[in-house]
């Protein structure tokens, strides 16, 4: 697998995976107005638009990059059902303000880590939808999806979105299998057996503990 497309997905995954249909304009006409492909679509292609726009001034100033990722973050990523799933068993009879200091902590790493990366995304990248279907136990959808590289084969990129507040929200991106929640579910489980939930948040925003794209975890 080429590791470096997972902290890339990682990143535009913080934008409703953006990458996922950027110029396919079949999947329009594939995807009902309310499906969860139609409003990573509509979503994708607002926020794609964007940082084309703004390109030369978000390199000028990375908080006005910062501030911008924030808020499309925090509007299309399901952060607190996402790090129940990465805190697994540790997260097992966690307050609620636990689990969203660990979400809080863990969006900040990951946007501060790869956010930079948006600004390197290639508007030319040509994606395809292949399907939407359900996940087993109605958590939601997948919406599979690959990149077409002019210089190399296809890789497979799937994400998955719930119904959360009306609204449809990635939790996960897999880039061939690898799941980002898994990826950090692995990567954190050695710090949670040894500190509460609020000391690893705390680990995270003071950079003693990073998020690693590049660890491997397979779903």
């Amino acid at each position: 697998m080429k590791r470096s497309l997972l902290p890339f997905a990682l990143a535009t995954a913080l934008l409703a995976a953006a990458p996922v249909i950027a110029s396919a304009q079949t999947a329009t006409a594939q995807a009902a107005p309310s499906s969860a492909s139609q409003v990573v679509l509509t979503n994708s292609s607002r926020i794609i638009g964007t940082l084309e726009k703004r390109r030369a001034e978000f390199k000028a100033n990375p908080a006005t990059l910062r501030q911008y990722v924030s808020g499309e973050f925090n509007n299309l990523f399901d952060r607190e059902y996402a790090a129940r799933l990465v805190l697994g068993i540790h997260g097992r009879g966690a307050s609620d303000a636990d689990i969203k200091t660990f979400a809080d902590a863990l969006g900040d790493s990951l946007m501060t880590r790869y956010g930079s990366a948006l600004l390197d995304f290639n508007t030319q990248l040509k994606v395809r939808v292949k399907s939407e279907s359900a996940l087993p136990g109605g958590r939601g959808v997948k919406v599979a999806s690959e990149m077409l590289r002019p210089d190399g084969e296809p890789i497979p990129v799937d994400y998955l979105l719930r119904q959360a507040g009306g609204k449809w929200k990635v939790f996960d991106v897999m880039v061939e299998g690898v799941s980002f929640v898994q990826t950090f579910k692995t990567q954190f489980d050695t710090p949670l057996r040894q500190k509460s939930i609020s000391q690893v948040a705390a680990d995270l925003r003071a950079g003693r503990l990073q998020t690693n794209a590049n660890a491997s975890g397979k779903k």
